[in-house]
């Protein structure tokens, strides 16, 4: 599998690694890539969203639910995908939220999102692994135990942290984080099926900027 991870949060989460739970969870993923339904993402890319920005540069946080599950789609960051993949359609509305709310296009060409992660935007998924064309298959392994150590971790070491919890899943998280240090930003997903119930309109970009100037940060070039 390959798997790595940046050293400071590796420094961090070095006590989770050794919890009975995550010694099974680790038995179990292994067993999964070693077996006859495809995994995503690719074994070394499973902690990319920590590997690309250490818990010091972590200005947001934009959590997902789990990895996309057709071939080539998913890279290790919530909401990404590779150049030349066809854009998603949570990630296309996301975009356009972007747009819409800072009133000009996105940065971003295509849907790699690189170029926020090196902003500091943490694109964690709750679970970090999936059966190739199985949404949610790896959920109940043990994964949302392990990110939701992440984010308590956030919670209690950084301050003025933007947290973007799109739809319920992610917005039950918001119990876990301090609203006194940190802004939280809610919303439906940006799904099809949801975005027009409160996702657009949102202005969480913007948000995110005014409250990172705010306390003397710049703001992300969205």
């Amino acid at each position: 599998m390959n798997v790595r991870i940046e050293s400071g949060w590796k420094a961090l989460l070095e006590q989770e690694f050794e919890r009975p739970y995550f010694l099974t969870l680790t038995e179990r993923i292994r067993h999964e890539y070693g077996g006859i339904h495809p995994i995503y993402p690719p074994g070394r890319l499973i902690f990319r969203a920590l590997d690309l920005c250490p818990p010091d540069q972590v200005r947001v946080v934009i959590l997902g639910q789990d990895p996309y599950h057709e071939p080539g789609q998913a890279e290790g960051l919530a909401f990404s995908v590779p150049d030349g993949i066809r854009v998603p359609p949570s990630l296309r509305n996301i975009l356009q939220e972007v747009q819409q709310d800072m009133g000009k296009a996105s940065q971003i060409r295509g849907g790699h999102l690189l170029p926020w992660v090196r902003q500091g935007v943490l694109l964690l998924n709750a679970t970090l692994t999936v059966r190739g064309g199985m949404a949610g298959s790896h959920q109940g392994l043990g994964w949302e135990t392990f990110t939701d150590r992440i984010i308590e971790i956030i919670n209690r070491q950084r301050r003025h942290v933007v947290f973007m919890l799109w739809g319920s899943y992610a917005r039950r998280k918001a119990a876990m984080i301090n609203p006194s240090e940190h802004l939280i930003l809610e919303a439906p997903h940006p799904s099809p099926l949801s975005a027009h119930r409160g996702f657009f309109g949102c202005r969480h970009f913007s948000k995110a900027n005014q409250y990172l100037v705010k306390n003397g940060m710049l703001p992300i070039e969205w």
